[in-house]
């Protein structure tokens, strides 16, 4: 059974690769139809070149074809693949250059969500929580939370793609954390499930990082979110025993830079829907040019900063694999995440706050992004 899932893991990769470079070649030739020039303006820009945001749709290609031609069987994944379909082509439309309302995008993940509940017939059903358990054995009270839920997950992969590979190589942890949780607890469908999202999405990577060739897009990030959090909510309802802490902490990272951009937004006066340049990604990038590499080198701060926080991703969610049985350690786990979190996104804002001061006592010595010019 393993190498048949090895073999069935590598045609997903080869597709997603050679669907990706066909995306990447066309944008070369004919950007007018593959490139939105404007996205270099957009205010959480971190990149100085058009490129194609089509990568999702290689992505979701890619499992797709794999599932008709090696798994015509299979179950879990058309259902799961058929409840995407309305926030994927609300991504698309939004990554084709089309306007689209951030509110028709929210919808569309709300229709997505409810779609995965009825299609799967699953939902929130504990969180190890003493409080909040009894509330969840209500389905009319935990559907609602569950659609909360999906909705909030599916958005909150797309805040954090704002660098090569940060979302794309998550949203792989995540699903390699998901696949081995749910071996664990005996449920190989969900296992193999969660496992061929992975070679998707690093056929993909091999154009996206560190070169940035193509980007997830909003098509990409939305459907990986909303595919990885109804894999889980799924694995809550065939596995009691599975710790809902431990499922929720492997999505930390997305979740909680997402909860700091609600809070941040919220107590500045901002609109939620409104882009910034403050994400916890963002601020590493910008400290990487001001203390290494230089304000006119983000083609390596910007790699860079992936590099840096994948394995810290990775290290959390390893540690939340290891405690899928155990509700209380996981949610410890958790707490010092938010903790180390917070605490860093606090140094990071200081440290900005500083080099301004300094930009504002010694104007010479410093650019207009608080970077020392070269001599």
């Amino acid at each position: 059974m393993f190498s048949i899932d090895l073999q069935t893991a590598f045609w997903v990769f080869a597709i997603s690769l050679g669907l990706c470079g066909m995306i990447v070649l066309c944008a070369r030739y004919w950007p007018q139809y593959f490139v939105r020039p404007r996205d270099l303006a957009a205010v959480q820009a971190a990149h100085r070149r058009p490129t194609s945001r089509l990568g999702g749709v290689g992505i979701i290609l890619a499992l797709v074809l794999a599932i008709a031609l090696v798994m015509p069987h299979d179950t879990t994944m058309p259902l799961l693949l058929l409840s995407v379909l309305p926030v994927f082509v609300a991504g698309l439309i939004e990554d084709m250059g089309l306007p689209l309302s951030p509110r028709i995008r929210l919808l569309a993940a709300l229709v997505s969500a409810l779609l995965a509940v009825v299609l799967l017939q699953s939902w929130i059903t504990h969180a190890d929580i003493p409080l909040l358990d009894p509330v969840l054995a209500i389905p009319m009270l935990a559907i609602p939370m569950t659609l909360l839920w999906g909705t909030g997950l599916c958005h909150a992969f797309n805040l954090i793609d704002g660098v090569n590979g940060l979302s794309s190589g998550s949203a792989a942890i995540s699903a390699l954390g998901l696949a081995a949780i749910a071996h664990h607890a005996g449920q190989t469908e969900i296992a193999l499930a969660a496992l061929l999202i992975a070679p998707a999405i690093l056929g993909f990577m091999v154009f996206n990082w560190p070169s940035g060739r193509i980007f997830l897009g909003d098509a990409g990030a939305y459907s990986l979110g909303h595919l990885l959090v109804s894999l889980s909510i799924l694995l809550l309802v065939r596995a009691p025993e599975v710790s809902g802490a431990v499922l929720a902490g492997l999505f930390f990272w997305p979740l909680a830079d997402t909860m700091l951009a609600i809070y941040r937004r919220w107590r500045g006066g901002q609109r939620q829907d409104q882009p910034d340049r403050l994400h916890s990604h963002q601020l590493l990038m910008r400290g990487l040019e001001i203390i290494m590499v230089g304000r006119q080198r983000r083609h390596i701060s910007n790699p860079l900063t992936t590099a840096l926080l994948l394995p810290i991703i990775g290290l959390g969610t390893w540690g939340h694999v290891l405690l899928w049985q155990t509700p209380w350690a996981g949610y410890l786990l958790l707490g010092a995440q938010g903790a180390g979190f917070v605490l860093l996104y606090i140094g990071g804002m200081r440290f900005f706050s500083v080099r301004r001061r300094r930009l504002v006592l010694f104007p010479r010595a410093l650019g207009p992004d608080g970077i020392k010019p070269a001599e």
